[in-house]
C-alpha cells in the first residue's frame, strides 16, 4: 500500500548525490523517474562505471536527507483504519531497501504489518502472494504490474507521477484520486467479496436449518440462505424459553413469514442446567449446548444438512465464548463468520438488502440482567 509521499525526499537525495558526482540536475529531471529502480533513476546523469559508487552513496544520504523530506498522504492513516476494520493486514511492498522503509514509517509515525522491500514490478508479486495479499494500492506502473501478476486486484491513486489515465492504461482494475477514497470504496469492495462467499458457502450446504433468534445476524443469515438455497430448502428455528425476551417471538415469526420460511418454535429447557442456572461466566455454553441439542435432532427430522448460527467474525475474535465452543463442539456451521463478515458489515449488507432488522439493537440475554 502507498501510504506516504516520498517523492521531495528522493528528488533531494538524488540531487545531493549528483552534486558530490559533479552533476547538477533539477527537480523536472528527477520527478518523472520516480517510482524506478535507483539505478534507473540516477543512470541517465553517470557513466556506467560511476553507478554503482553513487548509488551506494544515495543509500547512505538517504536516511539523512530523504526521510526527513517524507511526508503522510492524506488519508494514509484513515486507510489504515478501514483494513483493521475488516481484520485486514496492511502490507508494503516497495523498491526501496526494508531498512529504508522502516526508517520512513517511524518517521511519519505509521504503523504496518508487514514490510518488504526490493522489489519492483512484477518482481512484487512472489511477496503480494506469500502474504495473501487480495488488494494491492500503489501509484505507479509498476505497482499495477506487480498487483496483476499476483493476481490481486490493483488500486491506483494518482498521488504520484503518473496520471489516472496512465494506471487505468496500465491495466489497474480502480484508480481512485487519493488515499481518501480508499475506504468507502474498500468497504464496497469487500463486503461484496464476502457476501459472494457467504453464498458460495450456503450453497455448498445445500439446505440448512437456521438457529434463528430474530437479531442482525440470525436475520441475515436467513435471508442470505433462502437467496442462496430458496426458502423451500431453509427453516428457521427460535428457541422458545424462559430466556427469551417478550414480543422477540413475533418479530421473529413475522420477519420468517416475509422471507416465505417454516418457522419453527421448539421449546429449551436451559434452566434444567446446573451449570446455566450457577449464572456464571460460562453459562453461554450450557444455553447454547442445550439449543443445539434440541436443533440437531431437528434438523434430522426435516431432512436438512446442516445447523447454522448467527456468529460472526467479530466473534471469533472477541476472546473466550463459551457458547460459541459448544455449538462448535456440536457441528453447527457458522457462515457469517467463515465469510469473514464482521458485525458492521452484517449492518451494512442488511441495510442494502432493505432487512428491518438493519439496525436492530443487540439484546442483552435475560440471565445477563441478574446478579
Amino acid at each position: 500500500m502507498t501510504l506516504v509521499d516520498s517523492s521531495e525526499g528522493i528528488v533531494a537525495t538524488v540531487r545531493a548525490t549528483l552534486a558530490e558526482q559533479g552533476v547538477t540536475v533539477d527537480r523536472a529531471d528527477v520527478w518523472p523517474l520516480l517510482g524506478l529502480p535507483l539505478e534507473l533513476i540516477l543512470g541517465p546523469h553517470l557513466p556506467q562505471d560511476r553507478l554503482a559508487a553513487a548509488t551506494a552513496r544515495y543509500r547512505e544520504l538517504y536516511p539523512l536527507i530523504g526521510v526527513p523530506g517524507c511526508s503522510v498522504l492524506p488519508g494514509a492513516a484513515q486507510a489504515l483504519d478501514a483494513v483493521r476494520a475488516l481484520h485486514g493486514r496492511v502490507v508494503v511492498v516497495s523498491a526501496k531497501l526494508e531498512r529504508s522503509v522502516h526508517l520512513v514509517l517511524e518517521h511519519v509515525g505509521l504503523s504496518v504489518d508487514v514490510v518488504v522491500g526490493d522489489l519492483f514490478g512484477a518482481a512484487k508479486a512472489t511477496a503480494l502472494r506469500s502474504h495473501g495479499v487480495s488488494v494491492y494500492v500503489g501509484d505507479h506502473r509498476a505497482d499495477v504490474e506487480g498487483a496483476l501478476a499476483a493476481g490481486a486486484t490493483s488500486v491506483g491513486v494518482a498521488t504520484g507521477p503518473v496520471s489516472a489515465d496512465d494506471l487505468r492504461a496500465a491495466g489497474a482494475d480502480v484508480v481512485l484520486g487519493s488515499l481518501t477514497e480508499l475506504p468507502a470504496w474498500l468497504d464496497g469492495h469487500v463486503l461484496d467479496a464476502r457476501l459472494a462467499m457467504l453464498d458460495a458457502g450456503l450453497r455448498d450446504l445445500d439446505s440448512v436449518l437456521v438457529a434463528f433468534s430474530g437479531g442482525a445476524d440470525s436475520a441475515l443469515l436467513l435471508a442470505a440462505a433462502v437467496r442462496a438455497l430458496g426458502s423451500d430448502k431453509v427453516v428457521a428455528a427460535t428457541a422458545v424459553s424462559g430466556s427469551l425476551a417478550g414480543g422477540e417471538l413475533d418479530e421473529a415469526a413475522a420477519f420468517a413469514a416475509s422471507l416465505g420460511v417454516r418457522h419453527l418454535r421448539p421449546r429449551t429447557d436451559e434452566m434444567a442446567s446446573e451449570g446455566y442456572r450457577a449464572n456464571a461466566g460460562d453459562r453461554c455454553f450450557f444455553c447454547k449446548a442445550e439449543l443445539l441439542d434440541v436443533l440437531g435432532p431437528l434438523a434430522t427430522e426435516h431432512e436438512l444438512a446442516a445447523v447454522a448460527t448467527g456468529t460472526n467474525a467479530d466473534d471469533a475474535l472477541a476472546g473466550s465464548r463459551p457458547g460459541t465452543a459448544a455449538a462448535a463442539q456440536r457441528g453447527a456451521r457458522t457462515p457469517l463468520r467463515d465469510a469473514g463478515l464482521t458485525k458492521a458489515q452484517v449492518r451494512s449488507a442488511s441495510a442494502r438488502w432493505g432487512l428491518p432488522t438493519w439496525d436492530k439493537p443487540a439484546a442483552a440475554c435475560l440471565s445477563s440482567r441478574i446478579a
